[in-house]
């Protein structure tokens, strides 16, 4: 009944999303404002269903319903029921599934948010976007369909990957993660439309950048969050391993993070019109691209799904959308010619169109990184490996010099700026930055990437908030307001500004405490019997012995260790060994001893009670936590930066760039959004 019911909801969802695909794409094309209502229909229809067959699932796992493939696939009896619920996105089928609901969600989202708006705008934004619902709703009634029915049934399930249940961080990991990816499906609709209008007006620019940004935040949170994970489930003593998967969700950040400043250029200068519709498009190409490499099992990664057969569907799909994304590019793109020129080097829009160089040369270079080897052995029969030092000898210098930019961008003026005055406004931030530098080397600490690092971070944290604070200066000097209602004043009238600056800090944070917990990381390991000591830096690691214990879905080998910090403080932790029924080898759990200066992590990697003796890898990571305490600046500057304005209103330009445009078809596309 479940898998009847769920698969009719599928179908139900393919059905509306290639209706209204249709008559969203025509009607636009034909200006025809009739067939609106239409498309909102379908949105609706492609939401409810594809909420309602996410329920159905749920409601097959929860009840241990294994006449449901998916939930024999993943379910069992003695998982624990919040596992059971999160198992909906822990395989194949069930987190394409979850991608519709996420899809469904977004689309409904911004057809409630903007459908007073001009239906022609809307109809090819929305066509656009259930088009790609279609190849989703597509997925997953046929190569991905979870709801196919299980004969004969079987008693029980192997339950989730055990990787999968080792971590409450597995919990709100995946849904960030998508909701950054599906994210993108919403700017991508909107440039298309753009587009096929061959219009690039303030209209279009405020709602592609907000929902971009609304999704560049979900996908910062799920790439910071996975690292997370991997730190504090995988037991490998790190964080970040350039693995396949891992670069995938980083691609498109760093194309959707250029296409954030290309906009300020594009909306101060009508500048670079095409250039920043190709970074939308390119988001979300490598979102898809992102979501084939995970899915296809093409990658042997601990973060992808097993052997599929939905990689030539995927490869079908990433071939038709380069196709429509260049051929519009190429069609539409001599008519968004800009409106201005670049007239000095020493200005913000030059500092902003470095900056997006590099993080494309960031993109090229870590894309090339992680497609080689299967390009080399398609081509070539020969099977190699690009590991972590191509990819740090690449991306790290790219990685200072946007440091570098985040510093001077927001120093520099619109237009040209006086070298006198430039000079005068970079000695005291560039004195801070020697300061630190010279610090850190009498400290003994060593290193040209991580000084130069500490060094831009003193220098762009001098600046970001000078500019933070100054307007507040301004107005407690001419307002005579005191500090607080100074500086709420001065976020509310400028949100985007003060927004960004917010995030600009966040990601100091995160290129500092990278910077130092892979330079400056000490190591040991060893075997030690009850009561000997392990010694890491100034850390005391005494063994006291072995606890065990049993859950519902597995049994657990825990060691009991005290720790004496250099402080003299004495803790105990406890790493482990976790057994599944369905795993021939246990899973381990490091134990981790969390400060704001550094982290001890020890890893159990054997033990024998016989003897009384336990082997530990042992780790100290100096700042490594401040990675994902970050995550609080990155929310806060993102939503500051969202925030509407009062009575803020877009306006289209008065000239339509296409002559063919009759004069009725200039319309609001974000009231009260801007």
């Amino acid at each position: 009944m479940k898998a009847t019911l769920g698969y009719a909801l599928v179908l139900g969802g393919l059905a509306f999303a290639s209706f209204g695909a249709l008559v969203g794409l025509v009607s636009g094309m034909r200006r025809n404002d009739a067939a609106f209502p239409w498309v909102l229909r379908c949105v609706y229809g492609f939401a409810a269903c594809m909420v309602g067959a996410n329920l159905v699932m749920e409601w097959a796992l929860l009840t241990d319903d294994f006449s449901v493939q998916y939930v024999a696939q993943v379910g069992s009896r003695a998982t624990p029921t919040i596992y059971k619920i999160v198992s909906l996105w822990s395989a194949l089928e069930g987190s394409i599934l979850f991608w519709g609901l996420i899809m469904g969600g977004y689309v409904l989202a911004f057809a409630l948010t903007h459908r007073r708006e001009h239906a022609r705008y809307m109809s090819l934004a929305l066509g656009t976007m259930l088009a790609v619902g279609v190849f989703f709703s597509f997925l997953i009634a046929g190569p991905a369909n979870p709801f196919h029915a299980m004969s004969p049934v079987p008693p029980d399930g192997p339950g989730p990957n055990a990787l999968l249940q080792n971590h409450y961080l597995m919990i709100i990991h995946p849904p960030m993660l998508y909701l950054g990816y599906v994210g993108m499906t919403v700017p991508f609709g909107i440039a298309v439309a753009a587009l096929l209008r061959g219009e690039m007006g303030d209209a279009w620019m405020a709602p592609l950048r907000r929902w971009t940004l609304f999704a560049w935040l979900f996908l910062s949170i799920g790439i910071i969050l996975g690292a997370w994970w991997a730190y504090a489930v995988l037991g490998w003593g790190g964080y970040w391993a350039w693995d396949p998967v891992e670069n995938a969700s980083f691609l498109p950040w760093l194309t959707s993070t250029a296409f954030m400043h290309s906009t300020l250029v594009h909306e101060r200068k009508k500048m670079l019109k095409l250039w920043t519709l190709s970074l939308v498009l390119s988001s979300f190409v490598l979102t898809v691209l992102g979501t084939f490499m995970t899915r296809s099992g093409i990658f042997n990664s601990v973060h992808s799904f097993t052997q599929s057969d939905i990689g030539p569907t995927f490869l079908v799909f990433i071939a038709l959308l380069l196709f429509v994304s260049i051929t519009l590019l190429a069609v539409r793109g001599p008519l968004l010619v800009a409106e201005s020129q670049i007239k000095s080097l020493l200005s913000r829009e030059t500092t902003i169109l470095v900056n997006n160089l590099v993080f494309v040369a960031i993109t090229f270079t870590v894309l090339l990184g992680t497609l080689y080897p299967l390009i080399s052995e398609a081509v070539r029969g020969i099977k190699v490996s690009v590991g972590e030092p191509y990819f740090n000898k690449m991306a790290v210098p790219g990685g200072v010099m946007v440091l570098f930019l985040m510093g001077v961008g927001p120093m520099l003026p619109w237009g040209s700026a006086d070298p006198k005055t430039v000079r005068e406004r970079f000695w005291i931030p560039a004195a801070v930055g020697v300061a630190i530098v010279a610090a850190c080397l009498a400290g003994g600490l060593r290193g040209f990437y991580p000084l130069l690092t500490f060094g831009l971070a003193g220098f762009v944290t001098v600046i970001t908030l000078r500019e933070l604070f100054l307007p507040v200066k301004v107005r407690m000097s001419e307002h005579r307001e005191g500090f607080v209602t100074a500086l709420v004043g001065s976020a509310t009238k400028a949100r985007r500004r003060f927004g960004g600056y917010i995030v600009h800090l966040g990601i100091v944070v995160i290129l500092v405490a990278v910077g130092a917990s892979s330079a400056y990381v000490t190591r040991t390991s060893g075997t030690v019997r009850v009561g000997q000591t392990l010694k890491i830096g100034d850390y005391g690691v005494k063994y006291l012995g072995l606890a065990s214990g049993k859950e519902p879905h597995r049994t657990f080998v825990a060691t009991r260790v005290e720790v004496t910090a250099p402080n003299g403080e004495v803790s105990e932790m406890a790493p482990r060994m976790n057994y599944y029924e369905t795993m021939t080898d246990p899973v381990g759990t490091p134990a981790v001893r969390s400060t704001p200066k550094e982290d001890l992590y020890l890893s159990l990697m054997a033990f024998s009670e016989d003897r009384g003796t336990a082997s530990f890898n042992a780790w100290i990571f100096p700042l490594v936590g401040w990675i994902w305490w970050s995550i609080p600046l990155l929310v806060l500057g993102t939503l500051i930066a969202l925030w509407p304005a009062r009575r803020a209103r877009a306006v289209v330009e008065s000239r339509p760039p296409v002559a063919s445009a009759p004069p009725d078809s200039e319309g609001e596309m974000n009231r009260g959004t801007a």
